[in-house]
């Protein structure tokens, strides 16, 4: 079978970038210049979303599914830096070629590690490759929006329209999937901030695995599982998490309705 990679991030303020470009004093507190940027993005939007390419990535995490079995990982360590991260990730599909899932990667995600990877002079050739190097990727890369090398599984099922979006952890809970727990993106800064990157590398875990079955159930919908497959797939995923050590699984399965 063709690798499954499903991913996501947790993104905090770029705070050294933005004292960069706002030409901030030195005695502002990282607290004190993401408000500022926070205060100014309100200001010219009515949000304190950031753009971008001002976020820093402080968590990857993906479930990789192939015939080896179902894994769920972040990659690297809480104590690893952003651009260790954002390699990891590209050299995973450099050695793969792993079909790539997620929830709003192609709205978010992907160009956050975009930026970030050229902040940081990552390389990642095979995922750019638009079939320079391999011919199938002219008709089929992880690039162009309606090739199926990346699915991000909100934008197609919105029909790539964004008043139809779907917040994952609805459309979880209505398939019968625990969803969030803990934590969502809104409090990753101030968990951050705590110093509770183990908490946010957790919730962040959690997320991919809301991806992987709401994927299933795509699957299931498209034809691509029977209903037997299906059924095998969520009792490897709920067993494969079963003998997980970290004690926020015990926590998700006990969530789990379907």
């Amino acid at each position: 079978m063709t690798p499954v990679l499903v991913f996501d991030i947790e993104t905090i303020p770029d705070v050294d970038g933005i004292r960069r470009l706002d030409d901030l004093p030195a005695t502002l507190t990282d607290a004190e210049v993401a408000e500022h940027a926070f205060a100014a993005r309100r200001e010219k939007t009515g949000s304190d979303f950031l753009p971008h390419h001002l976020q820093r990535v402080a968590a990857i995490s993906c479930v990789f599914r192939d015939n080896g079995g179902f894994r769920v990982r972040s990659l690297g360590s809480g104590a690893d830096g952003e651009a260790s991260l954002i390699q990891s990730f590209y050299r995973t599909i450099e050695k793969y070629t792993p079909q790539l899932v997620s929830w709003n990667g192609g709205g978010f995600d992907l160009p956050v590690l975009h930026y970030r990877g050229l902040v940081h002079g990552i390389r990642a050739s095979r995922y750019w490759d638009l079939g320079e190097d391999d011919r199938d990727f002219r008709w089929n890369n992880y690039i162009s929006r309606y090739h199926s090398r990346h699915t991000d599984l909100m934008d197609l099922l919105a029909m790539y329209q964004a008043r139809a979006n779907a917040p994952l952890d609805a459309l979880a809970k209505l398939c019968g999937f625990p969803g969030k727990l803990g934590m969502d993106g809104g409090q990753v800064w101030e968990a951050f901030r705590a110093g509770r990157i183990d908490e946010i590398r957790n919730y962040c875990e959690t997320d991919v695995v809301n991806t992987y079955l709401l994927y299933c159930r795509f699957q299931l919908m498209r034809g691509g599982f029977s209903a037997e497959e299906y059924e095998d797939e969520i009792a490897l995923v709920k067993q494969s998490l079963s003998i997980e050590p970290a004690p926020h699984w015990a926590e998700y399965l006990a969530a789990f309705s379907a």
